[in-house]
């Protein structure tokens, strides 16, 4: 409970000097609402597309495809670790064509996306996977080998299934560097689907910030970047919270 205390007190501070600095550089320091609009400006404007519902339409458009990316990468990720782990053949014929296509840049591959997907949903979600897929894979594959011989040996001698062997021991036991790499992909999925909009698209915080910038709307502009990096801190908090809570053995096992 103390530790969440100061980590509440630790982004406060944070927030509050940041907001400071904000000030001083907009008011005492009088710097062009064109190259820094003011709190106030911006909240004006936050507020503004909030009140006209046009916030929300964007929002929840980017919302919706970075759960979509993410929930699919990470079924892939831990799935394909899985296998991986379980053939030890199929991750010698792997490793090689993986490691390939995470080093491609997907700043270069998202036009194709574009050209071979469209400018829908489609195209914005296999972006967002592609960024999503290897931290959560690295993670989950570093996880399931990880896991103590004795434990296969208990699944063995308690009969256990290959699905209930994974529910019960396999899955959780792997499941703090999952985490890992499942808060490192969200990360990405945030910056997949802003980049995604800002390449297509008539909707979303990416496409509104394209939008803004193009039409000089500089307080509208900061607007959009505040909503995309409360979103990334929501989304950070959850799963702060999913993970105490599914690893809440770990701490009682300490």
């Amino acid at each position: 409970m103390a530790r969440r205390l100061t980590a509440w007190v630790d982004y406060a501070l944070a927030l509050a000097g940041l907001l400071g600095a904000w000030w001083f550089a907009t008011g005492p320091m009088a710097m062009p609402t064109y190259l820094l609009p003011s709190p106030l400006r911006t909240w004006n404007a936050l507020a503004g597309i909030a009140a006209s519902g046009e916030l929300w339409l964007h929002l929840g458009f980017t919302l919706q495809n970075i759960v979509l990316g993410l929930a699919l990468g990470c079924v892939a990720g831990i799935g394909l670790a899985f296998l991986m782990t379980r053939f030890p053949k199929l991750a010698v014929w792997l490793d090689g064509p993986l490691v390939i296509l995470q080093t491609a840049p997907k700043i270069a591959l998202a036009p194709l996306f574009i050209v071979w997907f469209g400018f829908g949903v489609l195209s914005k979600v296999i972006l967002i996977f592609s960024l999503v897929f290897f931290p959560v894979f690295i993670g989950a594959i570093a996880g399931f080998r990880a896991l103590d011989p004795k434990m296969k040996d208990l699944a063995k001698l308690l009969g256990l299934s290959n699905i209930l062997r994974f529910r019960q021991i396999e899955l959780p036991s792997a499941m703090p560097e999952i985490f890992v790499g499942l808060k490192i992909g969200a990360v990405q999925a945030l910056v997949g689907a802003v980049l995604a909009e800002w390449m297509s698209g008539k909707f979303g915080l990416g496409y509104l910030m394209t939008f803004a910038g193009a039409t000089y709307k500089t307080p509208l502009l900061f607007a959009a970047v505040l909503v995309t990096v409360l979103v990334g801190l929501a989304m950070h908090v959850v799963l702060t919270i999913l993970e105490n809570r599914l690893l809440s053995w770990k701490g009682a096992k300490k």
